[in-house]
């Protein structure tokens, strides 16, 4: 177990090393209200407790990604710990903090927003389409994704249908009501088992001996699937997720001091790294190799979600331990939908103070959503995972342009903004659902992309710079 825990050790490591890097290097100004106060409105900007806050920014990014993502990577072995970890400190918790910290310095304000001020007008655009269309992807996923582990936790004694029936009137109800209301009250709790579930799975691996394998580079994957990209795509929320860049600005609206993003966003991330990194572990020393390929091609990662929690904890146990997992998508569900409100309305500028305001944006989101419940998951959760990788590679440039309009070391973000560029157009090239490239001439492909995209960030960087009046950051509103 050297590999496992040596890489949990790592994880907690780094939130108290390059998190406080990252912290201390943005500046944090304890004075500056927040827009929690400065623009109070009693349903999105509503002042809340750090713990809550935490508990909350935790279960809306921790969707089913961080557990059926590395069950999927598994099937690489232990070269996937390395991109859990790696990627979670220097990419996925920077993503988090950055995009949450510019948030706050901006109103609130949500990626499109953000992309439009410092990437340009035509990002603005093309970032709303992407996130919203994320958003429905996610929300869409995390309605079958637990409407199927409940129908089979129940034995098939409650219909399919009424179950998902059951999680879109939910999710109407998280989305319109103020954020305090459902969202405030119940997340605390669910987090709890949330917790409950990792520590069980994981603490029973330990105690246990199960026999986790040890690192190596080498490529287990029984099909012999391409490392690179498509681990990258699969393992998406345990390491860097664009997802998480459309979750943040929610919490952005109800944190009461910047002080506190450290351990609500990078914090929150680092967490979300070690539920990774458990259910890698986990599918990887109970269902090696050809098993786990066999396991998850008659009942998808879900299936493995019930093998490994009744395996290793028993009937109650487990049951408490798929309770836990149910929890996460239901939790990123309705915060995707609320969201993508969010952004539609602060886009076509609805104030959002009324119900019938939020209610004729948020109908035809769910109506869309149950549409697309009809597909494949296996070719929804493709789409997503392409869609994630490249808003996360948007939400990273975001942050290298503020850091580097300041001329701070704005590395810790363009660096991974370019690996995942580079990963995306990689997989958007080769995929039978892009444009299904030779993987020589996606990779040559997906270059010359990158340079692009590169030589553009720099290009927008010297005009940013150049403007004498850019506003880095909004004004404050006066705190009443």
């Amino acid at each position: 177990m050297i590999t496992f825990l040596g890489s949990i050790a790592l994880l907690i490591i780094a939130y108290f090393t390059y998190g406080k890097f990252i912290e201390k290097m943005f500046g944090v100004k304890d004075a500056r209200p927040t827009p929690a106060y400065s623009m109070k409105d009693g349903v999105d900007y509503i002042p809340m407790g750090t713990n809550r806050n935490s508990l909350i920014q935790l279960l809306n990014i921790a969707g089913v990604g961080p557990i059926f993502g590395p069950i999927m990577g598994a099937l690489y072995g232990p070269v996937a710990f390395i991109w859990i970890v790696v990627g979670c400190i220097f990419a996925g918790a920077v993503h988090d903090y950055l995009t949450g910290m510019i948030s706050i310095r901006n109103k609130g304000a949500h990626l499109p927003q953000l992309a439009g001020k410092f990437l340009g007008t035509f990002m603005k655009h093309f970032v709303n389409f992407v996130a919203v269309l994320l958003l429905l992807l996610v929300g869409t996923v995390f309605v079958t994704a637990p409407a199927g582990l409940l129908y089979n936790l129940m034995n098939g004694w409650v219909a399919l249908g009424v179950i998902t029936a059951a999680i879109f009137i939910y999710y109407i109800f998280a989305t319109m009501l103020p954020v305090d209301k459902i969202i405030g009250k119940v997340y605390p709790i669910l987090g709890a088992l949330l917790l409950i579930s990792a520590v069980g799975i994981g603490g029973m691996l330990i105690v246990t001996g199960a026999p986790i394998p040890e690192l190596t580079l080498e490529n287990m994957h029984p099909a012999g699937t391409a490392i690179f990209p498509i681990l990258f795509i699969t393992i998406a929320c345990g390491a860097v997720s664009g997802f998480h860049a459309t979750q943040s600005p929610i919490i952005s609206r109800t944190l009461q001091n910047e002080q506190n993003g450290r351990k609500v966003f990078y914090g929150m991330m680092i967490v979300e790294g070690i539920i990774a990194m458990i259910w890698a572990a986990a599918a990887m020393s109970l269902f090696y190799g050809q098993d786990l390929s066999e396991l998850i091609a008659t009942g998808g990662a879900g299936l493995v979600v019930s093998e490994v929690s009744f395996t290793l904890l028993g009937a109650l146990g487990g049951t408490l331990a798929v309770l836990g997992v149910i929890v996460l998508p239901i939790t990123s569900g309705d915060t995707a939908f609320r969201s993508a409100r969010m952004i539609i309305a602060d886009y076509i500028k609805v104030p959002q103070m009324k119900i019938a305001s939020r209610l004729w944006i948020a109908l035809p989101l769910f109506v869309i959503s149950f549409i697309l419940t009809t597909m494949d998951f296996t070719l929804l959760w493709r789409y997503f995972g392409v869609t994630n990788a490249a808003l996360s590679a948007i939400a990273l440039f975001v942050g290298a342009m503020y850091l580097a309009i300041q001329k701070k070391f704005h590395w810790v973000a363009l660096v991974p903004a370019t690996f995942m560029t580079m990963v995306s157009l990689t997989f958007i090239f080769s995929a039978p659902i892009g444009f299904g490239l030779a993987m020589s001439t996606a990779y040559l492909a997906a270059s010359i992309g990158t340079v692009i995209i590169l030589g553009l960030f720099a290009y927008k960087l010297k005009l940013n710079r150049a403007e004498s009046d850019f506003q880095l950051d909004e004004e404050v509103d006066k705190v009443a």
